[in-house]
């Protein structure tokens, strides 16, 4: 009799433990083959819930306007690596006018320590280049192309316009295969008054599947400025998976547990 009753119990146990891995695996599959959700705009850099970042002195190049020494500028593309090692691309487009700067980094801040903006003060910006000397100053209006070197989740960052008070922001996002996933625009402002009043302009998906985005402005021959990327990134599949896993391996031994109790 209790041979009887414990290989029935045994047989339980082995149903119960096939059934909860036949879920779990289920769920994964489900997860990780569920349809792309479209995009949304995000334009608050807290909402985004970003777990990384490019802040641009991280180039390692800052030029100072007020003391210029031409070999801050940087190259119209390059590479960069944000603060937890995630590569990027960022590719300037070549302005259409002459005289006019290569792109560089510089500091936002009051003069002469740097050069003030409607960004936070002590924030560091990438500006597309322009032609010093008038006002309002001719300059190269991108667009400003980051790739990223494995699709993200979420990214964005403040955006603003040299010389001009107002002006829209446009930001597009493209998957790995160059699939346009989806674009935002939204009204912006641009000003001297150091009060993080510039706009922030991101997206998010469900999933991560972000590999490239576009901020440009409806301003044709105005520089642009960036601050700080803003990155969400999720973890890797295989992980997700192997956590699943590794659960589903302790729910079953403990199921095995209780059952041994019973006999």
């Amino acid at each position: 009799m209790i041979d009887n009753i414990d290989r029935i119990l045994n047989l339980n146990y082995k149903n119960l433990y096939k059934s909860a891995i036949g879920t779990t695996l289920c769920i994964v599959v489900a997860a990780l083959t569920s349809p792309v959700q479209a995009l949304t705009l995000v334009q608050e850099r807290s909402a985004l819930l970003g777990n990384d970042q490019l802040d641009w002195s991280s180039l390692g190049k800052i030029f100072d306007p007020f003391s210029p020494n031409p070999s801050a500028f940087l190259p119209s593309s390059f590479s960069a690596t944000s603060s937890r090692g995630l590569g990027l691309n960022v590719d300037i487009a070549p302005p259409t006018e002459a005289g006019i700067t290569p792109p560089f980094v510089f500091q936002t801040s009051p003069p002469p320590t740097g050069v003030p903006t409607n960004f936070a003060s002590g924030d560091f910006a990438l500006f597309t280049g322009f032609r010093p000397g008038s006002f309002p100053a001719p300059g190269n209006p991108g667009p400003i192309t980051i790739t990223f070197n494995k699709p993200v989740k979420s990214a964005g960052t403040q955006i603003n316009v040299d010389d001009t008070p107002e002006f829209t922001a446009f930001i597009s996002a493209f998957d790995s295969a160059n699939n346009l996933l989806g674009t935002f625009s939204t009204p912006g402002t641009s000003s001297l008054a150091l009060d993080n009043s510039a706009v922030f302009l991101g997206m998010s998906s469900d999933t991560a599947n972000i590999s490239r985005l576009v901020f440009s402005t409806s301003i044709p021959n105005r520089a642009v400025a960036i601050n700080t990327i803003s990155i969400a990134t999720v973890p890797e599949p295989a992980s997700t998976l192997g956590l699943l896993v590794v659960g589903v391996w302790g729910a079953g031994l403990m199921l095995k547990g209780k059952y041994q109790q019973t006999v």
